[in-house]
């Protein structure tokens, strides 16, 4: 039984694969576990490493270093993958404001914790902890010990000491957040139920209109487009007791009926454009807009074409060449509308109507070959993996600093990824990996990111938490989960006339924590709260990546 005991208890490459391993399917197993309906999920890795490391497993540093950190690169790279499709678009129109909230909740953190650092004594590299453990984010964790090692390379307590208080302070931050969006739909409650009538004008509506307005006879419908700002799609045109589906190039002409997709707040705007609104009661129309529709589907078309990726949709003409409407354009969980500037990439599900044979020509140049997709781009995922550590590497220097700053292995993969997930497309690079694979990786790189930094932080977690600074340090992560939170959600709610559901999703995405966000989930009927979590979520990892090594740097 020798080998058993050289196996686990040698330094050993063995040993650290084996015990990385044991720890993260111990905290896998235990994320399943819920108290009240509330999970840490694979935050238990965390805690499952610190336990083996109090009781003594002791792990080859270099191997886990190694370990640690790659899991975080990997992590980080592939979240930049994931959320790059949607990062830019995120910060327009309705994003703005709802980023700006999320970035006001994050510099407010930031704030405290740079003045309890003056009022307590604490350490900034402690406080740094705390605000990591509060925020739910390990990877800035990752970022702001690393930037310690850059300024203080002989400080290994500090960096220890901030896994400690990132590890105290986590459990305060999901309770925080919780509490804080119990406190807010107290207090709008009556203003969160007015909101159904504001979700309701953003959903898709209907409605038929007879063109009226002489300025735009005889004018394409490409042409009328530009008239407006507002979005809609003109579904079917009637003319001369016949049905049929425009393309762009279809002239509109006096007394044409139209049947019109829009949004309900932007009914009145487009009356004003063709000159008259006519109700439309499906059993006693005059016009059967049906008539044409025995003759179409409807069908998820999946773009799988090299050549494809990077493409204007507006350059194929697919509704001038094939007769078919694209309805819905869908990249990684998002839906995009199909304006004829979007740049399509690999993966993107395009929902088609149009006849069958129409859609099947048009899914022979897109590709729709799901095997395809079934095979990542390795090569890209290598070189972006590359690029990151690398420009994470680039010293930058700051007038009035001794020490240059460097994004690191947190800061330059997840740029990085980022960049290479809505740009790389344009340079005909797929980048592309389906959600489950996307998924696998980030998970797997997170875990074994956990895993390590328990093992590496949990011999003194016991004897630092049940002592007057362990308190301190759990009201502290505390304070700074649930007060910016509740300020920011009072301000978004009580003077900018955020609803509910979007105030408390922005509010889980800029404190990155899912945890939370499954409760809000819970309280409303739609899934408002997901949509604003996807908005500001992507801007707000990366600005708390990059701040956290700001804080320790400049502090």
């Amino acid at each position: 039984m020798n080998w058993i005991q050289e196996t686990f208890l040698q330094p050993t490459m063995i040993q650290a694969v084996a015990v990385i391993s044991i720890v993260c399917a111990i905290g896998v197993y235990l994320g399943k576990l819920k108290m009240w309906g509330i999970s840490l999920g694979i935050t238990f890795v965390f805690f499952a490493g610190i336990l083996a490391s109090h009781f003594g497993v002791v792990v080859n540093k270099d191997m886990l270093l190694f370990a640690q950190n790659f899991g975080l690169i990997i992590f980080v790279y592939t979240l930049g993958l994931q959320v790059g499709p949607g990062f830019f678009s995120s910060l327009k129109k309705g994003g703005i404001l709802l980023n700006s909230a999320g970035m006001s909740v994050i510099f407010i953190g930031l704030i405290m914790t740079v003045a309890l650092h003056y009022i307590t004594g604490i350490s900034t590299s402690d406080m740094m902890g705390l605000l990591c453990g509060a925020a739910n984010n390990t990877p800035s964790l990752g970022a702001a010990q690393e930037a310690m090692m850059q300024v203080a390379p002989d400080d290994e307590k500090g960096v220890t000491d901030m896994a400690l208080a990132c590890a105290v302070a986590y459990p305060m931050g999901v309770i925080g957040v919780i509490l804080a969006i119990i406190t807010l739909r107290s207090l709008f409650q009556r203003k969160g139920e007015r909101t159904d009538e504001k979700i309701a004008t953003s959903q898709t509506f209907v409605a038929e209109f007879q063109v009226c307005n002489p300025a735009i006879y005889h004018k394409s419908i490409k042409d009328i487009m530009t008239l407006t700002d507002k979005h809609f799609v003109i579904s079917r045109v009637w003319r001369n007791g016949k049905v049929s589906i425009p393309t762009s190039d279809t002239m509109l002409e006096e007394h044409d009926h139209l049947l019109v997709i829009s949004v309900k707040s932007d009914v009145e705007s487009i009356k004003v454009l063709f000159g008259e609104q006519e109700n439309v009661d499906w059993n006693k129309a005059d016009i059967d807009w049906n008539a044409i529709d025995s003759q179409l589907i409807s069908r998820r078309v999946i773009v799988t074409r090299n050549r494809i990726n990077g493409v204007k949709l507006g350059s194929l003409r697919l509704r001038n060449l094939y007769g078919i409407n694209i309805t819905r354009i869908n990249r990684a969980g998002i839906d995009l509308l199909a304006s004829p500037d979007l740049r399509l990439q690999i993966g993107d599900r395009l929902t088609i109507v149009g006849e069958a044979n129409s859609i099947s020509n048009v899914s022979k140049l897109l590709g729709d070959k799901l095997r395809r997709l079934r095979e990542p781009n390795l090569l890209a995922i290598f070189i972006g993996l590359t690029l990151g550590v690398l420009i994470g590497s680039i010293p930058i220097a700051i007038p009035g600093m001794n020490t240059p700053i460097k994004l690191g292995v947190a800061g330059g993969p997840i740029i990085v990824g980022i960049l290479m997930g809505a740009f790389g497309p344009r340079i005909h690079l797929t980048t592309y990996t389906t959600q489950s694979a996307n998924l696998m990786m980030r998970q797997m790189g997170i875990t074994i990111y956990l895993a390590g930094l328990g093992l590496s932080s949990g011999e003194h977690f016991f004897e630092t938490v049940f002592r007057t600074e362990g308190l301190l340090w759990l009201g502290l992560g505390f304070a700074l989960a649930i007060i910016p939170v509740l300020i920011v959600g009072f301000i978004m709610s009580r003077f900018f006339g955020v609803d509910y559901a979007h105030n408390v999703g922005m509010l889980c995405g800029c404190m990155t924590n899912p945890i939370a966000l499954d409760y809000a989930n819970t309280t409303v009927e739609g899934d408002e709260p997901s949509v604003a979590y996807a908005t500001v979520y992507p801007l707000s990892t990366f600005l708390r990546i990059i701040t956290a090594q700001l804080v320790i740097m400049l502090c």
